[in-house]
């Protein structure tokens, strides 16, 4: 197994030709994103039907999205879209669930099923919900968010002193990111080695 972080950017593609050619068999988009459909809470899982950017939508793998489904307990199956810069406001995640359809975004999976099918490699997705549709993400979350999707405390502190009217809307977001983070760590241990793939025929 190889693990990409979201700073690999352009990278990427050049990390799927080599594991094409050492073998590998799959690529899967497995991490945080923010939740588009009313029902979902942060620690909620998507196993992704497809994954759509713009007009384009990319189907994921039907056994490997199955087998996710099974070892996952209450997962959705569900649409997600993909986008290149953070929603934060609940009006903007109504209106992308509206004209998407999608359950959640994130601002990877679109961006790992372009790779994936350029080198018809088997694709899925499996997101927990970090921020719920209903919750905004304060300023200071978003401009603190480091290359690989953790947060700069400090940078945190220092916008929080300058706007305090942000305290209160950051503590919802840590109890979120907290409930997010241990569903992924229990998920991740739950999925094995091989998140399922290679228990596939």
């Amino acid at each position: 197994m190889l693990v990409v972080c979201r700073t690999a950017g352009s990278q990427l593609a050049k990390v799927a030709e080599s594991a094409v050619r050492q073998g590998y068999r799959g690529m899967l988009s497995f991490g945080v994103a923010g939740g588009l459909a009313s029902h979902l809470r942060a620690g909620d899982w998507v196993v992704a039907s497809d994954v759509r950017e713009s007009q384009t939508v990319r189907a994921t793998d039907p056994a490997w999205s199955r087998r996710l489904l099974n070892m996952i307990d209450d997962a959705v199956h569900a649409p997600i879209v993909g986008v290149d810069t953070p929603i934060a406001e609940p009006a903007t995640k109504r209106e992308l669930h509206r004209t998407t359809g999608a359950a959640a975004v994130d601002m990877e999976s679109h961006i790992v099923a372009r790779v994936a099918g350029a080198h018809r490699l088997a694709f899925a997705a499996v997101r927990v919900v970090v921020d719920p549709a209903h919750r905004r993400v304060p300023a200071a979350a978003l401009l603190a968010m480091r290359p690989d999707g953790r947060a700069d405390v400090s940078a945190i502190l220092r916008d929080v002193m300058t706007r305090p009217s942000q305290l209160k809307p950051l503590a919802r977001v840590a109890v979120d990111a907290l409930a997010a983070r241990a569903a992924m760590h229990r998920v991740r241990r739950l999925l094995g080695p091989h998140f399922g793939l290679a228990d596939l025929a």
